[in-house]
């Protein structure tokens, strides 16, 4: 995997990046599923310490990312998609809000490396849990991870059904 550190930079994003995380994430998800930009902006300025972006060291570009919401809640629900003021960062569970690579990174390691990452950070942070949702067809990339499938999720963001997948990092939930 020291190639991909080769080819990419591991960082928080920066607040001049939103726009372009905005525009990755209306590639990488369909149109009922997708943040809009105003929401993302909103998101790189109230947590972008949970935000994790590769930047692609040839070209200076966002090439893939991760993005969150720290919380108390145990449970993903749809309001972490569009309130970003859910935000508690004292909070010891993550919701992730999306895992989006361009494709043509894809196939190559860097979702992988991103959330492998992710999750050692947010486990240094001492978080207990990091939670998303998902549809079936990702249930054993997410698996493969480190994550545990916690069945239908609350959650029908976008007008569809869900899997809740949950990694415990530490220390148990109180």
């Amino acid at each position: 995997m020291g190639e991909l550190y080769e080819r990419f930079e591991f960082r928080n994003i920066r607040p001049e990046e939103g726009g372009q995380a905005a525009e990755i994430e209306r590639i990488c998800f369909p149109p009922n599923e997708a943040c809009s930009r105003e929401m993302m902006l909103e998101r790189v300025d109230k947590a972008p310490e949970l935000f994790l972006v590769a930047i692609d060291r040839s070209t200076g570009r966002i090439a893939g990312f991760l993005n969150g919401l720290s919380t108390k809640e145990d449970s993903f629900r749809d309001a972490f998609f569009t309130d970003a003021k859910l935000h508690d960062p004292a909070g010891k569970n993550v919701m992730l809000l999306g895992l989006d690579v361009l494709p043509e990174y894809r196939m190559q390691g860097l979702a992988s490396e991103l959330m492998k990452i992710y999750l050692r950070r947010e486990r240094g942070k001492g978080r207990h849990k990091v939670l998303l949702t998902c549809h079936d067809s990702k249930v054993d990339m997410y698996k493969k991870m480190g994550f545990q499938d916690v069945g239908i999720a609350d959650s029908a963001w976008g007008g569809s059904q869900w899997r809740e997948m949950s990694c415990m990092l530490g220390a148990r939930s109180e």
